[in-house]
């Protein structure tokens, strides 16, 4: 017998995708057999899966939580957003289109079957299947043909938890207007609220809790306070980039430009943790500084458009200037796309077909081709002979002189390129921080090291989150609210 529950929040980054993960931490830790599952997100910060597709990084680690490998079928629908008002559309871990919004609002329903089909395997794999919501289901203008909370909740028969963010205020009223917004319907499916993120002294939110008790009929599953170690845990949301970074320590200073559709952005994780790395993300408005030792250029889900965004902000000239100081720089996927010759895109994959310079600083070329490279991969860092694990998830070739000074070599092959002064790299691997070995050889070029473990400090960073979990949350409670799927 399986058996399902969902946590659905009362708006975005409402900590659901952490308290999830430390829920199936906890839930595995009492011996049961446990699924992330997450009908639909909207995510630059993917993850490679071993089946050869794309899930939400978040979804990867609550399946870390879990004990098991990531699978497509743990998040179906993925949108990558690539303008202001368009995504690309990822059903079941491959490309399924690009849709502006308003089509997707009307199309969405459409992927239900995809969705049920992937939550049906998970549910045969397992004891219990933890659903994860986005957004809010009090968008009711979004209710029509949804499939990332109630619609999916309803359709499926899974109960569920409302959870509140208190740090943001107003938590009463997140979860006492919730109800009071949805149809009677989609209210029966909600079976008890929790409210994460406080601080201080909860008795003194005691009699805030049982008013909302009081107000909505249902059950509190706990007050969760705020996760002190939640910093050291992988981040989905752009939005917490840069209270993640270490401005103002001590040791090597990397400056990381926050362009608008940065993507995989988990590559800083790992150097954000080591105490002897200055990670600074540089927002809009602000220059590349001048004592920065490395300029790292992430991820990105639109290159073209983030290559002109970076230049409108003058960060190009920050970035030769930088160079002639003899500062280093280091261009990661869409970062190692910018720093060539020129990125054509004649079929109009990212955007307006055509093609434009790059920054120059490599002499490499890309073009834009229609198929996705979705790999994992082991390979070595050819300076110091360390071994590294990476994945690629890019759509482009690129090509030229510089990639004959290839610096890493990935399942036997060269990988990357190099200028002729050795002072700016690219490589299209992403992950390659999370090697401890690496990292501190890479370091070291810089005149810093490395000092923490980081895939064992995720590790224990998830334990203690499942105690933290078990301690706050009434998870034995939840249990018996979970409905059998």
């Amino acid at each position: 017998m399986t058996k399902a529950i969902m946590i659905q929040g009362t708006g975005s980054n409402v900590g659901k995708s952490m308290i999830v993960a430390g829920i199936i931490r906890a839930c595995v830790k009492r011996g049961l057999s446990v699924r992330p599952f997450k009908p639909q997100n909207m995510s630059n910060n993917a993850a490679v899966t071993e089946d050869g597709g794309e899930i939400g990084r978040a979804q990867a680690l609550q399946a870390r939580a879990a004990g098991v490998a990531p699978h497509t079928d743990m998040n179906p629908i993925l949108l990558k957003p690539q303008s202001a008002t368009g995504a690309q559309v990822i059903v079941q871990g491959q490309i399924a289109g690009h849709q502006e919004a308003n089509a997707f609002g009307k199309n969405k329903a459409a992927l239900m079957p995809a969705v049920m089909d992937s939550f049906q395997r998970m549910a045969r794999q397992s004891d219990l299947v933890v659903v994860e919501g986005a957004g809010s289901p009090a968008e009711t203008n979004l209710r029509a043909g949804d499939i990332a909370n109630m619609g999916f909740a309803t359709a499926a028969n899974v109960p569920v938890i409302l959870m509140g963010d208190i740090d943001r205020g107003g938590v009463i009223a997140q979860i006492v207007g919730t109800q009071s917004v949805l149809e009677d319907s989609d209210n029966t499916m909600i079976r008890g609220f929790a409210v994460n993120k406080f601080r201080g002294d909860r008795s003194l939110f005691d009699a805030g809790r049982n008013d909302i008790a009081r107000r909505t009929g249902w059950p509190s599953l706990g007050v969760i306070p705020w996760f002190d170690q939640a910093h050291r845990l992988p981040a989905e949301d752009v939005m917490d980039l840069p209270a993640r970074a270490r401005s103002g320590g001590e040791g090597c200073v990397i400056a990381v430009p926050r362009l608008p559709r940065i993507s995989n952005f988990d590559d800083l994780d790992p150097l954000a943790a080591e105490p002897g790395v200055d990670l600074r993300v540089i927002m809009p408005g602000m220059p590349l500084p001048a004592e920065a030792d490395l300029v790292l250029l992430v991820g990105s889900k639109a290159t073209i458009s983030d290559l002109a965004a970076l230049r409108t902000e003058g960060w190009d000239i920050d970035l030769a200037a930088h160079i002639r100081r003899g500062g280093r720089v280091l261009g990661l996927c869409g970062g190692y796309q910018m720093l060539g010759q020129k990125i054509a895109d004649s079929n109009g994959i990212e955007g307006p077909a055509g093609s434009v310079q790059g920054l120059g600083h490599l002499a490499v070329e890309t073009e834009m081709e229609p198929i996705k490279h979705l790999s994992l991969k082991e390979g070595v860092h050819l300076a110091s002979g360390t071994a590294l694990s990476g994945y690629e998830i890019h759509i482009g070739e690129t090509s030229g002189p510089d990639t004959e000074r290839a610096w890493l070599s990935f399942d036997g092959r060269p990988e990357g390129a190099e200028s002729k002064n050795g002072l700016v790299q690219g490589c299209y691997m992403h992950g390659i921080f999370a090697s401890d070995a690496f990292r501190a050889a890479y370091l070291a070029e810089l005149g810093s090291g490395a000092s923490i473990e980081f895939e064992a400090g995720v590790e224990e960073t998830l334990d203690a989150l499942a105690d933290h979990v078990e301690r706050y949350f009434d998870i034995d409670l939840m249990l018996e609210l979970a409905g059998e799927v």
